[in-house]
């Protein structure tokens, strides 16, 4: 049996469905979401690109699916690339593969495309999603050019997601990095961060255990598709035109996430325990 074919087995319609009954009146009472540009995403294979928040826990990521799932179908619901930690877990990582989630490498996103299905992907990974709380209204990427490559080579569109709100369900006083380095965790966890965290029901601790988040608006923009004048491998190649194609994503995605953040100061808070 090919790669392609187990992709595509692996994948649970049906359980993405029933997750979503589950999960919907939920995250919509505790977050009160708005969810935009949808219509704009093409047909066919394409690369959601977003930035990171909330750690392990990413309110956005289920109420990006969940919000796609009911507008636009099951096939615009994307398979997420997971971190090597994440995905290989004996229990979540089993259940996040029938929910779509393939090992983050351009050989899992090459599956999905030639399948015609569509991938998200968080550039910034963990240095993004663990961000110090003074900076959750940033979009960090990093020096993590990977996703463009991607992008160019397999010639798909880039459609990027703006999420602001999802990373102020606890706070991250410091995102460890030179403690990280220090340490070596790149070697054994494949992460380049060791934060610090305060949190329900945790309180104030190092690393980041999954937590419950506080009630906080979460507005979700989606870009229209960003297609770019060179694709292919030699595109893929060039380090300076990568690196400008990055610059007109990330400067799109930055100036959004700064009209999204006045957008809910002027909306005010979640109540998440008012009566309807």
């Amino acid at each position: 049996m090919s790669d392609e074919l187990r992709l595509k087995d692996v994948r649970e319609p049906r359980l993405i469905r029933e997750s979503a009954d589950v999960l919907e009146p939920l995250l919509w009472r505790w977050f009160d979401p708005t969810v935009r540009g949808l219509d704009a995403i093409p047909e066919g294979p394409a690369l959601y690109v977003s930035n990171h928040s909330g750690g392990f826990v990413s309110p956005d990521t289920w109420i990006l699916s969940i919000a796609l799932l009911r507008e636009r179908g099951v096939e615009f619901v994307p398979h997420g690339l997971a971190h090597d930690v994440v995905i290989r877990a004996p229990i979540l990582g089993r259940v996040l593969r029938r929910l779509g989630g393939v090992p983050a490498s351009h050989e899992g996103a090459h599956q999905v495309f030639a399948h015609g299905d569509k991938v998200l992907v968080y550039p910034g990974g963990d240095i993004d999603a663990f961000r110090a709380s003074r900076q959750k209204d940033r979009v960090v990427f990093g020096p993590r050019r990977g996703y463009v490559r991607l992008a160019l080579r397999e010639g798909v569109p880039i459609v990027p997601v703006v999420v602001a709100g999802a990373h102020e369900g606890w706070w991250v006083l410091s995102d460890g990095r030179k403690l990280a380095r220090a340490l070596g965790t790149h070697r054994f966890l494949r992460t380049d961060v060791l934060p610090i965290t305060l949190s329900l029901p945790w309180g104030l601790v190092p690393g980041a255990p999954p937590y419950l988040p506080l009630p906080t608006r979460i507005l979700i923009e989606v870009l229209p598709p960003m297609r770019f004048e060179r694709a292919g491998p030699e595109a893929a190649d060039d380090r300076a035109y990568v690196e400008r194609c990055h610059e007109r994503i990330e400067d799109a995605m930055q100036r959004v996430l700064d009209r999204l953040v006045l957008e809910r100061r002027a909306r005010g808070p979640v109540r998440p325990f008012r009566s309807p």
